[in-house]
């Protein structure tokens, strides 16, 4: 159940009672579940209300519009993926383990947030189209999370070549979302996000990614490259 500042969500009606906080919670649980088999325009506020034994009327008395609750369910799936970055910059496990561990950590951190998320997720980007803005609060969680893998998997990585590995880790994670998306939008298999072995896989790509940065040669501006850039312009 969601505490009472976790419910203090944009156009939802603020209430202090905890029965009627219940009820704003009890909705927007049953929403997010029913979005995993049904797309939002066949999200029914009725049958959502007679799921959690509430009425329209209730429903509306918290919610200004259909497009206001599923404004609060992306932002509820926003702020648990935003929780989720800062447990991962405590974690220790992270700062002793080496690149296969953490390929196989953060992997698994995010599938387990896209599973718990998964209808919210798939909905906002059907309507990306129309609603772009709703993608784009995702999109500037995934950038978050890149940012804050980076130097840790530079630190199993080491520090040389740092400008190609930051681009190589930014592109493996661009390879982890991408496969996600298209598994939760299209499902095209023959792996889904609720498989082990999709965890696996993905791990494993990219790992294997970040291990052959590591191993290409560094690149050096040769001296007569140097002295020619230096050379003034006539």
């Amino acid at each position: 159940m969601q505490r009472p500042a976790e419910l203090d969500l944009p156009g939802v009606t603020p209430s202090r009672q905890k029965r009627s906080r219940e009820t704003t919670a009890a909705l927007l649980q049953a929403g997010a579940e029913m979005l995993r088999t049904h797309s939002l325009a066949e999200l029914s506020i009725e049958a959502l209300c007679r799921q959690v034994g509430a009425t329209v009327g209730a429903f509306y008395s918290r919610f200004e519009s259909k497009d206001a609750y599923f404004n609060a369910l992306i932002e509820l799936a926003a702020r648990d993926g935003g929780s989720r970055l800062s447990r991962m910059k405590e974690d220790r496990r992270l700062a002793d383990a080496d690149l296969a561990e953490l390929s196989r950590l953060l992997v698994r951190g995010t599938i387990g947030w896209i599973r718990n998320h998964e209808g919210v997720l798939r909905a906002a980007l059907q309507h990306d189209d129309t609603r772009p803005d709703r993608w784009s609060t995702f999109k500037g969680l995934a950038r978050a999370n890149v940012a804050d893998a980076t130097p840790i998997l530079l630190g199993a990585m080491g520090r040389a070549n740092k400008a190609a590995k930051t681009r190589a880790i930014a592109f493996g994670f661009q390879i982890v979302l991408g496969t996600l998306v298209n598994a939760i939008l299209n499902d095209p298999g023959p792996l889904s996000i609720h498989d082990r072995e999709m965890e696996d896989r993905l791990a494993n790509c990219l790992r294997l990614l970040l291990q052959t940065e590591m191993t290409a040669p560094t690149v050096r501006p040769s001296r007569r490259r140097k002295k020619q850039a230096r050379r003034p312009r006539a």
